[in-house]
């Protein structure tokens, strides 16, 4: 082994592996390892002679490319690990299955009318986030039978963080929802389809409750952003009753060869520093630390390689460095892609792609130099975390700044429905209303409607969008598809048909919808946005381009170890141009991150197309 192998493949002990309890779940915000970290640590329970089920709760889980085996919604053994099984819940599959249940304990009398109403009733997004929440809580139950039983270990491989606080918060929720309320239905269909899951509910929150049981891993990088979002998860969790943390701080950077490489010798600084000033909610817990490596963490001896574990980290093959004869990453700025924009005069610009890859600067930095090219700007977001404010760090005349707040959203929606609905019902009537709109999926809706509002806007100015990762994103496109299908069916043969304009018939309008996709130089994020970019095609929503963003390779560096993992950059970044965007530019790696107006507005300001 080489000295940069070892160095990269240097044994981890993960103190959270010496006494692990039943249930661990990896969270923390998108792009800092939870799925390499859960995979690996599941690697290494099953290394060690235990029964493991790996899960992932994410829509947009890329275990198959990773581990080589197809996603199932049934626990499937992995080649090569004895003792590892893995499943996904699949959103899709568990909503189905859901339907099935609720539709037969309808009386044996009920007419084709009512099934057929009773499942439009079950179509939503709402429908399918409780579905899949009713897979997952029925392997904390202890009745978890069928999926959990048998296995020491249940390892959770989450959704981004915004929608991991969704999804634990859903057993309190439902409990709270469901006590002393055997009347009425939700926007789920007939509510015994919810009564019916009630135990299974109570016991999901036990377990959750339950430091013997389970452990929550806060998974962050040592960036401040995401330590920062850590921080708040760990305080919400707390909050949730979730006592039990952990901290695993991945790819922690050290120059191969400190004060010869100006692009290193940054990292490592942000880097330390970012350690040296954590959030005291994070310094106060147990920390692990995982090196960076100079290798994509796919393929069984990758994994393996992340935590040094075992002889396989010896055939974990580095690619060879790339000199200076390379060519250079084609790299057409930001300001490209601005200028193209703003001749459009007006339109939607939804930033989307994978947690973690940049989404919020990029949003932020196109709305900034729009408004530079004389524009107005509306800039919101949908992301749960809602960083855009903190983004921009001050004001810009022309712009203004916006958010969908799923609770703000609600409430609202809650006053119109009981303001209209409600309206002509006596006291029992607005109560039992009342009850059902305090169901969780009500957000779902909610968040919906204003959702539509601002696509709606942007028939007459510039909205920039800045999306929740990937999986929560999915879930509204759902949403509107499934409107847009009630739509249709409503007004079908009808004089208004032919003036109808849902919101998806405008995000499929190319000449005023441009979904941009955000990813890093990586295998997983590209795979990742190429998924989400067939998921858009299938909507008939086609993606205007791609930024490559964080390109370690546009700003030169010669470390031994970031010249390793440049090889695979150059490779993800000729895939991309080569096939899976139309457009595509490229932002470099920045030593200080560009946070504030100023700041952005010089990463797109017109003179830097011409440099």
């Amino acid at each position: 082994m080489t000295p940069l192998h070892a160095a990269t493949t240097a044994a981890v002990s993960l103190g959270l592996l010496a006494q692990p309890t039943r249930f661990l779940f990896f969270t923390g915000k998108g792009g800092v390892g939870k799925t390499s970290l859960s995979t690996a640590a599941a690697i290494a329970l099953a290394d060690a002679g235990r029964k493991v089920l790996l899960v992932s709760t994410d829509a947009a889980s890329n275990l198959d490319e990773m581990l080589g085996v197809p996603l199932s919604n049934q626990a499937v053994a992995v080649p090569g690990v004895a003792g590892l099984h893995m499943l996904n819940i699949d959103p899709d599959t568990a909503a189905e299955a859901y339907r099935q249940r609720v539709l037969a304990q309808l009386e044996s009398t009920a007419s084709a009318d009512e099934r057929s109403t009773v499942r439009e009733q079950l179509s939503g997004a709402c429908t399918t986030e409780i579905a899949a929440f009713d897979e997952f809580a029925a392997l904390l139950a202890s009745e978890g039978s069928a999926r959990g039983q048998g296995f020491d270990h249940v390892v959770f491989d989450t959704a981004p963080t915004g929608h991991t606080l969704r999804l634990l918060s859903l057993p309190k929720a439902w409990t709270g929802f469901l006590a002393g309320n055997d009347r009425g239905a939700s926007c789920l269909g007939p509510h015994s389809g919810l009564k019916m899951q009630e135990e299974r509910f109570n016991a999901a929150l036990a377990a959750l409750s339950d430091p013997a049981l389970t452990t929550v891993v806060l998974v962050t990088r040592p960036d401040p952003r995401p330590m920062q979002e850590a921080a708040r998860t760990a305080q919400e969790l707390r909050a949730l009753g979730l006592l039990h943390q952990r901290l695993v701080i991945n790819g922690v950077f050290h120059a191969s060869h400190p004060g010869q490489d100006t692009v290193a010798d940054a990292i490592e600084a942000l880097g330390g520093e970012a350690l040296a000033t954590m959030p005291d909610a994070l310094a106060a817990l147990p920390r692990d630390e995982v090196p960076l490596r100079a290798f994509d963490t796919v393929g069984l001896p990758a994994l393996r390689a992340l935590l040094g574990g075992g002889a396989a980290s010896t055939s974990t093959a580095l690619p060879a460095p790339t000199t200076a004869a390379d060519p250079p990453l084609r790299a057409t700025p930001l300001a490209a892609m601005v200028d193209t924009l703003a001749a459009k005069g007006h339109g939607l610009i939804m930033v989307m792609g994978k947690g973690g890859v940049g989404k919020t600067t990029i949003a932020a930095a196109l709305a900034v130099g729009l408004v530079q090219r004389g524009h107005a700007v509306h800039l919101t977001t949908t992301d749960p975390a809602a960083h855009v404010q903190a983004q921009l760090d001050g004001s810009l005349t022309g712009l203004k700044v916006g958010r969908i707040d799923p609770h703000a959203e609600t409430q609202a929606y809650i006053d119109k429905i009981m303001a209209t609905r409600g309206k002509g019902l006596d006291e029992a009537g607005r109560a039992l209303l009342l009850e059902d709109l305090q169901s969780p999926c009500t957000e779902e809706v909610a968040v919906f409607h204003a959702f539509s509002r601002v696509v709606n806007e942007a028939r007459s100015a510039f909205v920039v969008l800045d999306t929740a990762p990937t999986g929560h994103s999915l879930l509204l496109m759902d949403a509107t598809g499934a409107y847009h299908r009630q739509m249709t069916q409503q007004y079908e043969g009808s004089a208004n048909s032919k003036h109808m304009i849902t919101p998806l018939m405008r995000l499929q309008d190319a000449d005023m919808t441009h979904v941009v996709i955000v990813t890093l130089p990586e295998i997983t994020p590209v795979s990742q946005a190429a998924a989400l970019q067939d998921d858009l095609r299938r909507a008939h929503i086609e993606p205007w381009g791609w930024v490559i963003n964080k390109s370690v390779a546009a700003t030169g560096s010669r470390d031994p170890l970031l010249q390793a993992r440049l090889v695979g950059e150059r490779q993800q970044a000729a895939r991309i141009a080569n096939g899976l965007a139309q457009r595509t530019y490229v932002l470099p790696w920045l030593p200080t991150p560009p946070v504030g107006v100023a700041a952005l507005g010089a990463l797109v300001a017109p003179d830097r197309v011409a440099r």
